[in-house]
């Protein structure tokens, strides 16, 4: 491939961001289109079946509109979900997926003792304790799970008072005391949740390793580009400007456009497609 590719970043909201910068950060030859499925945000409220049924209408729309040459699902619910369907619908287009990071963890603590800090829906998915059987068994593992955290994210995001008391109680199930061993590394399996990383260290009770996957991810992005499309980077900027779609009605206050431009998005799409009007028969 010897020209830009483009890349499609795709989460339910503004979380996926963390994983566009680090896509950016590492092919800067890219141009990234990031699609923040906001009229259906939060995917939680969704049951499986309307989930993927959801995300397979909107990526194909999505591919519709912007031919992208891959396809990052920066999402832990949707990941788990909605990829064998998206594979078998769109054979032509490599997918990456988003996990939790439980494997890393594992392998950084030194107490033992870790927590995944997840959505409901991640904690309770049998994927998600396939990958503690398969590579925590050694380590205690809590899972933590959080209905409000991606929402106050989105509201940090929308430059809105995010309470620190709010905050400190959502992260409070992930640290544990087992007698003197305790907590040293949280894994954050939404991908709002690294958005609010300097409250998180702010207000957590004792140091600990946060387990941001973003970085992974875009290494994984780089591997798929070299070995699918063959792209091995230009000396030229030829990638045309990154940029947002949302799929439902958006105030684009100052701050949200400053946090978007301080991620390298400087144009805002909106594309409509009501939950209730888009629908797909997954197969």
């Amino acid at each position: 491939m010897s020209r830009a590719p483009k890349i499609l970043v795709f989460d339910s909201g503004l979380g996926g961001l963390t994983v566009s910068v680090e896509v950016a950060r590492l092919l800067p030859d890219a141009q990234i289109i990031y699609a923040a499925d906001n009229a259906a945000f939060p995917y939680g409220a969704l049951g499986e079946y309307a989930l993927v049924a959801r995300v397979l209408a909107v990526t194909d729309r999505l591919i519709s509109l912007c031919g992208p040459d891959a396809v990052v699902i920066a999402c832990n619910t949707a990941s788990t979900l909605t990829l064998p369907h998206l594979r078998a619908k769109f054979p032509e287009i490599p997918f990456i997926g988003t996990v939790p990071a439980i494997k890393p963890a594992a392998s950084q603590s030194r107490s033992g003792l870790i927590s995944v800090l997840a959505t409901p829906g991640t904690v309770a998915r049998d994927y998600t304790r396939e990958l503690v059987r398969t590579y925590a068994a050694h380590c205690a593992v809590t899972l933590a799970g959080s209905r409000v955290l991606a929402p106050l994210a989105e509201a940090f995001m929308q430059g809105k008072n995010v309470s620190d008391a709010a905050l400190a109680r959502e992260i409070a199930p992930a640290f544990v005391m087992e007698g003197d061993p305790r907590t040293d590394c949280i894994v954050l399996a939404c991908t709002h949740y690294p958005l609010l990383l300097r409250h998180f260290e702010r207000l957590a009770p004792w140091p600990v390793a946060w387990i941001d996957p973003a970085p992974a991810i875009a290494r994984r992005t780089g591997h798929v580009l070299r070995e699918h499309l063959g792209f091995l980077g230009s000396n030229t900027s030829s990638a045309a400007p990154n940029y947002v779609v949302f799929t439902g009605a958006l105030a684009a206050g100052p701050e949200l456009m400053e946090a978007l431009r301080l991620r390298g998005i400087g144009k805002v799409v909106i594309e409509p497609m009501p939950l209730e009007d888009l629908t797909l028969t997954p197969h």
